[in-house]
């Protein structure tokens, strides 16, 4: 059984601006002992609707940010996006894996599962609307995470990173947008293109992109594209 402890202050919260990423920490007390940290943000107007709820973006970073060093997760992805940008349109939590792990761990996995549960319980999030997106790491951690609970998700963008293809026929009711370089030598477009093909044979969902002159980093060009928040916003849960 795993006991939470969730650091997590409410009250500072409700005293601070919203529009900054503030440093929590998600302690799980089990055999393990794993504590998670994590950044998280609210929108500017968060609070100017007490009735509104808002849609969320889990962000998964790559191998090169694990540690206990939040500052590293910044340097890539949805948190570089917040930092320079005053009208981000969605909640975002950005979690740090610790060293010892990677995003495709059980141990992980179940760790996510608890901080999106934790969040959606006290802030105003749309359970309809949480998103998932990764690079690298974080990529297949995108894949992993969406097999784990993919009835939390309304839909999912792994970027150069694959994921099993055995378990694609739990994904078919999740859209993918999936982004890759076609000159990537660390996690090779075939990764990507496995789960695409898995996800197509068992009736999926799933959009490509695949950048011709593009290496590992395709993750710059695709979390400024303003079209990857569009189409999250137009993916919602159906009950």
């Amino acid at each position: 059984m795993i006991i939470l402890r969730f650091i997590i202050a409410v009250l500072v919260l409700s005293t601070l601006g919203n529009s900054q990423q503030r440093k929590i920490k998600l302690d799980i007390m089990d055999k393990n002992d794993i504590s998670l940290n994590y950044l998280f943000y609210l929108p500017e107007d968060y609070k100017d609707d007490k009735e509104k709820k808002w849609p969320m973006i889990l962000f998964l970073h790559g191998m090169g940010e694990r540690g206990d060093d939040l500052e590293l997760v910044k340097i890539h992805g949805i948190p570089k996006i917040v930092s320079s940008k005053k009208d981000f349109s969605f909640i975002a939590v950005s979690p740090q894996c610790p060293i010892e792990f990677v995003w495709r761990d059980k141990e992980m996995l179940i760790a996510l599962e608890s901080l999106l549960l934790k969040l959606v319980k006290n802030f105003r999030i749309d359970k309809s609307r949480i998103y998932v997106t990764g690079l690298s790491m974080g990529g297949r951690g995108t894949w992993a995470i969406a097999a784990h609970r993919p009835d939390l998700f309304a839909a999912a963008a792994p970027i150069c990173g694959g994921g099993d293809p055995e378990t694609a026929s739990s994904l078919t009711k999740l859209p993918f947008w999936v982004f890759q370089g076609a000159l990537d030598t660390v996690h090779y477009p075939e990764e990507s293109e496995i789960m695409i093909k898995a996800l197509k044979n068992n009736g999926g969902e799933v959009r490509y992109t695949l950048y011709p002159e593009l290496h590992h980093d395709s993750w710059t060009i695709t979390y400024g594209n303003p079209e990857l928040y569009k189409w999250f916003l137009s993916k919602k849960i159906i009950s």
